[in-house]
């Protein structure tokens, strides 16, 4: 995997810029950043302390003139952008970075496929920005508004990023993470929860796959992306489907007290990680870019150990 370097005038620092990122997936970027030797701008509202080693500005980035006050004469090599939900967000952000940096990552998410129903990985093309209606009116700022339209409000950022005049961006499309003892989903921990007590798990009755990525891998993937010069959708995820089955099995080898009672339902609520559709993504962009994905049945293990602890 090649990792490049922004040309910055002083040898290889690069100036970055992270939007976010103070949990899970963004502070281990963060980390790996900081330790190649590059300069890094945290922007955060200030509820939490960014990583030691990196400049910390506190700013609302809802507030555009805060935004702009907190960055100053500040410019970039690369912007990296973990909390973009909405198009207003990205709005704010393409008119103050404009000009501030050569290069913006934001980081997407395979919810943006939602509406795509194949059996077969979803590649970027299924789902291109540039034709993607934006609707600056809808309640974004609603909390519960915003949580019922996850992907959309992903696809229609995307799409403003995307817009013209030209602004190099790249929006990574995440498969659902796994791993980490800092997992704040509590997904996993549903399974392990039920799979201690016999309690039933429910899925649909058509279970579908869905592709995954390690916590570690997608932290990799970003800071790779950081040092490459591509634009546009990226898909992000592991090699192999996994299915819910196989993921409680993982779970099971750590509880070996337990037992999975899988329940097939027509309607109503699933649990997490069980799909009436395929959650498939196609990483062969990727992989053509230079980026070697692990197999996320071989990283499986690791990753529920790490999550349920070594004594689950």
């Amino acid at each position: 995997m090649g990792h490049g370097c922004a040309e910055t005038g002083e040898g290889d620092v690069r100036e970055i810029c992270v939007i976010g990122g103070n949990r899970y997936f963004g502070k281990r970027l963060i980390a790996r950043l900081t330790a190649a030797g590059d300069r890094v701008t945290v922007i955060n509202r200030g509820s939490s302390v960014p990583p030691a080693g990196t400049v910390h500005l506190v700013a609302d980035r809802d507030d555009e003139k805060a935004l702009e006050e907190a960055l100053g004469s500040r410019v970039f090599d690369v912007v990296v952008d973990q909390v973009c939900y909405t198009p207003r967000q990205a709005e704010i952000a393409r008119r103050v970075f404009a000009g501030r940096t050569r290069r913006y990552v934001m980081t997407s998410t395979v919810e943006v496929y939602e509406y795509e129903d194949t059996a077969e990985p979803v590649a970027e093309d299924a789902v291109d920005p540039r034709e993607v209606a934006v609707d600056l009116a809808l309640p974004w700022d609603d909390r519960e508004f915003l949580d019922a339209h996850y992907g959309e409000g992903k696809r229609q950022a995307e799409a403003v990023f995307a817009a013209g005049p030209a602004f190099p961006y790249v929006a990574v499309r995440v498969a659902h993470v796994l791993g980490g003892d800092d997992d704040f989903t509590g997904r996993l921990e549903h399974y392990a929860d039920r799979i201690r007590t016999g309690g039933t798990i429910v899925v649909p009755a058509v279970n579908r796959p869905a592709t995954y990525i390690h916590v570690e891998e997608i932290a990799d993937f970003l800071f790779w992306t950081v040092g490459e010069d591509f634009t546009g959708p990226v898909n992000a995820a592991s090699d192999g489907p996994l299915t819910t089955r196989e993921l409680c099995e993982a779970i099971s080898a750590r509880l070996p007290d337990g037992r999975t009672v899988l329940e097939a339902v027509e309607v109503g609520e699933v649990s997490p990680f069980s799909f009436r559709r395929s959650y498939g993504m196609d990483n062969t962009r990727a992989a053509r870019l230079g980026f070697s994905f692990g197999d996320a049945r071989a990283w499986l293990p690791r990753a529920v150990a790490e999550t349920l602890g070594e004594d689950a």
